[in-house]
């Protein structure tokens, strides 16, 4: 288990397995010691979405869930970037993170539900889990979900 893993272990999460792509897209693209993420729903352990995790932020879904749905998504892109380079160890750091909230027009908490995925990113790589960072407000994601990101790493 890679000294990430077990940094991610203490803090109660386990990685699932990487989640397959549903179109015509690659989950993750090596460039260099870059690796860019597909962006990520908030899929639970189960792989399903939890109904709190459905829907639009500002409209039914709590800024509370949202920030979970956003480690969850955090949580589903260190998973993918371990299928893409096997060991967590090789992340020198998190470049980019890019958020997606499905949003009601009117809600202003963009950027303190995205805390929910750089919050863990930092827990999970210190230091080196900190990052530039986009949050936009969307009309809508796939299967309704609350919150996708997409992620930049560099590895060594």
């Amino acid at each position: 288990m890679s000294r990430i893993e077990e940094k991610l272990a203490d803090l109660g999460i386990t990685l699932p397995a990487a989640a397959a792509p549903v179109a015509n897209y690659l989950p993750s693209v090596r460039t260099g010691n870059l690796v860019v993420v597909s962006g990520q729903l908030c899929l639970g352990p189960d792989g399903k979405l939890a109904p709190a995790h459905i829907g639009k932020l500002g409209a039914g879904v709590s800024p509370e869930a949202g920030r979970e749905a956003a480690r969850l998504c955090a949580i589903n892109l260190l998973a993918q970037l371990k299928a893409a380079v096997g060991d967590l160890d090789l992340v020198v750091r998190c470049v980019r993170l890019g958020g997606f909230i499905n949003a009601s027009p009117d809600f202003a908490q963009l950027a303190q539900v995205m805390n929910g995925a750089s919050d863990l990113m930092v827990e999970a790589l210190g230091e080196a889990g900190r990052h530039a960072r986009s949050t936009i407000g969307v009309a809508e994601l796939p299967l309704d979900a609350a919150v996708e990101v997409e992620g930049m790493f560099e590895v060594r």
